[in-house]
């Protein structure tokens, strides 16, 4: 946390949102009795000082125990102290996330300034129905897709594409934070994070590096795509449920 402390402190551009990649903490891991934090323990404390501090939105998940149970809980930090968070739903059963935390029920789709930004956690993202547009007052439900990951660098093929995949199919801007490097069980991650347009461009590509990349995004842009291909309004009608 010191070392994301000085890199935040860093930034010389004005910032509004600052992501972090899943766990980020601890590293994914598959022991949450070790690692765990109750919603006042010190990984969100620090995010509500840092927040506050630096007067941005500052977001990641992190492993936390609630009511006896284990959750990969993203914290959507905000600089008055307030906070949302959202559960991840998908749990990676592939190595057995699903047997040592509980789903997440709910979505979270925050609002910041205008803009409407639908909160995701990594394996999620293979799961299009999670994330799929729903029509709300004759408007589409969200602007911004954004995905905090632990994805290894074996599978970065899937993870670019479905990235590019959800931007398009939503037509929403959509980012991707993930980790680099080895994790404690040597499994190589590449990072791989990506800024994708609503139209499937790359804005932005991670080199196999740490990096921190700053961005503003376009809501006319959003608005424009839509405007001209309404493709959004020709959707399936369908209602999610827990």
């Amino acid at each position: 946390m010191r070392m994301l402390e000085e890199k935040i402190r860093s930034i010389p551009e004005q910032t509004e949102i600052v992501i972090l990649p899943e766990m980020f903490s601890t590293g994914f891991s598959m022991n949450p009795a070790a690692f765990a934090e109750k919603m006042d323990g010190e990984t969100v404390g620090w995010m509500r000082e840092i927040s506050a501090k630096n007067k941005i939105i500052l977001t990641g998940s992190v492993i936390i125990e609630d009511e006896g149970n284990y959750f990969n809980r993203l914290i959507w930090m905000l600089p008055n102290g307030q906070c949302g968070h959202y559960n991840k739903r998908h749990l990676f059963a592939f190595a057995k996330e699903d047997e040592h935390y509980e789903p997440g029920e709910k979505r979270l789709i925050a609002s910041v300034k205008g803009w409407r930004i639908n909160l995701q956690i990594c394996y999620d993202l293979r799961f299009p129905v999670w994330a799929r547009q729903q029509k709300k007052d004759d408007a589409a439900e969200y602007d911004l897709l954004l995905y905090v990951a632990n994805w290894p660098e074996r599978r970065n093929l899937a993870w670019k594409t479905l990235l590019c995949a959800r931007a398009i199919e939503n037509q929403a801007y959509v980012v991707g934070v993930n980790r680099v490097g080895k994790d404690g069980n040597d499994i190589y991650h590449s990072g791989n994070s990506m800024i994708v347009d609503p139209l499937g461009e790359v804005l932005y590509h991670m080199a196999d590096d740490e990096d921190i990349f700053t961005i503003t995004l376009q809501k006319e842009h959003v608005e424009q795509v839509r405007a001209k291909f309404p493709f959004w309004r020709d959707a399936d009608s369908f209602r999610l449920e827990g």
